[in-house]
């Protein structure tokens, strides 16, 4: 993910853009997933989850994730977005 990101931002990929988006696994948040948060690129972060309970797992992970950089990067989870079956 770092690798991907640093490619992205050297050839201007995030220039001028007003959101950007992630895959990223839940059950790891620090290394690279945790990045964006760490590095001041991102201000507001929104999981995607259905309501099946390893998603609820990994959003919780994300949500610590976010809290454990908030404060010095100055992100905030914007919410969550239910994405269930029928």
């Amino acid at each position: 993910v770092i690798t991907s990101i640093n490619f992205l931002e050297e050839n201007g990929a995030y220039d001028n853009v007003d959101y950007v988006s992630y895959d990223v696994l839940g059950d790891v948040v620090c290394g690279g997933p945790a990045m964006p948060i760490r590095e001041k690129t991102t201000q507001e972060i929104y999981i995607p989850m259905s309501g099946e309970m390893m998603a609820l797992y990994a959003a919780n992970n994300i949500a610590k994730g976010i809290l454990k950089y908030a404060h010095a990067g100055g992100v905030r989870l914007g919410g969550l977005i239910c994405n269930e079956r029928q």
